[in-house]
């Protein structure tokens, strides 16, 4: 209705302009009946009325359409009514709704040709990795060890690249069911063992073998890969322990990975969730992608999980899943 009294303002003030102007001039020219004037400015007044009564009923689906945006394109479909202005405005949205349509289509299917060769990709280049590990694994000149580094660095790269290509299709490729903790992050400290004994950093399990909690079990792997590789990672040559341990609180299950490295500056803990946001210490540590708790928060966010960071300057940092509704 607003709208519909915006649009039609300017009728509705040239109309009256136009019979005050026709009355200025019967008066001009000497006409003195003025009770028949005003009589015709009446029947001119009713003639506005009804004109604007018969746009409103015949374009009012076609003004309500224009007031509320589409929820979904879908809409675009739909009729506004036989009135020609609402019949053009039908047929300029259905054109629109079918190259937008057409657009998502050709955009679905490069993106699906990206990601199956992406995955492809990361699958080719594992074999001469797994080739490389295999040579340097029983060799004790200290270039074979920074080449088996450098390789474990080249994988847990390839990972991400995999992770982040999954990420897209996420519906696809997740199943939620009974996970126990303590199984998952003693294996998952198994595959980093040799990445805590080359940064001199000790990890330290401490949950109930018994508690267990509802999430996916290769993502929730992925997460804590990518927490504790942070947590050895910024507290590298400390000879300090790496300590992860969950306990029940209310419905919830809460998992914390706790280092005692350098931490976070109080004015990056905001942020670190930002893609490609590496901060103060990014900048120090070169090897920082910025994505690492970007995937993070996206994969916690998907399996309805929560993530929290607690941090302080040269005392280390405490990042906490929380698994609601696990404990019933």
């Amino acid at each position: 209705m607003r709208l519909f009294l915006r649009d039609h303002i300017p009728l509705i003030f040239f109309t009256i302009a136009q019979l005050f102007l026709v009355l200025l001039i019967y008066w001009l020219d000497g006409y003195r009946h003025l009770s028949t004037a005003l009589y015709s400015v009446f029947l001119g007044v009713c003639l506005l009325i009804g004109y604007l009564l018969y746009r409103y009923f015949s374009y009012r689906s076609f003004y309500m359409r224009l007031s509320a945006p589409p929820k979904n394109l879908d809409e675009f479909t739909e009729k506004t009514g036989f009135a020609p202005l609402a019949t053009a405005l039908d047929e300029l949205l259905k054109t629109q709704y079918l190259l937008c349509q057409n657009q998502l289509k050709t955009w679905e299917r490069k993106n699906s040709e990206h990601l199956t060769f992406m995955n492809q990709w990361v699958h080719q280049m594992k074999t001469p990795l797994s080739v490389i590990e295999l040579i340097t694994q029983d060799e004790d000149d200290p270039r074979f060890e920074s080449i088996a580094e450098e390789t474990d660095r080249m994988r847990k790269g390839l990972e991400m690249v995999l992770y982040v290509a999954r990420l897209g299709v996420f519906e696809h490729d997740f199943r939620v069911e009974r996970i126990q903790l303590h199984e998952v992050v003693h294996n998952v400290i198994h595959e980093n063992k040799k990445l805590f004994i080359r940064n001199q950093v000790y990890p330290e399990i401490s949950i109930d073998p018994a508690l267990t909690v509802e999430s996916d079990a290769k993502w929730l792997r992925f997460i804590l890969n990518q927490l504790l590789s942070n947590a050895i990672k910024y507290s590298a040559g400390s000879r300090e322990n790496v300590t992860v341990n969950a306990y029940p609180k209310n419905r919830a299950v809460i998992l914390e990975v706790k280092d005692r490295g350098i931490g976070i500056p109080k004015a990056d803990l905001s942020r670190v969730f930002r893609p490609f946001y590496t901060g103060e210490n990014g900048r120090r540590f070169k090897e920082s992608t910025g994505m690492g708790l970007y995937l993070i928060h996206e994969v916690c966010e998907k399996l309805n999980h929560k993530i929290e960071l607690e941090s302080e300057i040269n005392k280390g940092t405490i990042a906490r899943i929380i698994f609601p509704y696990s404990n019933h």
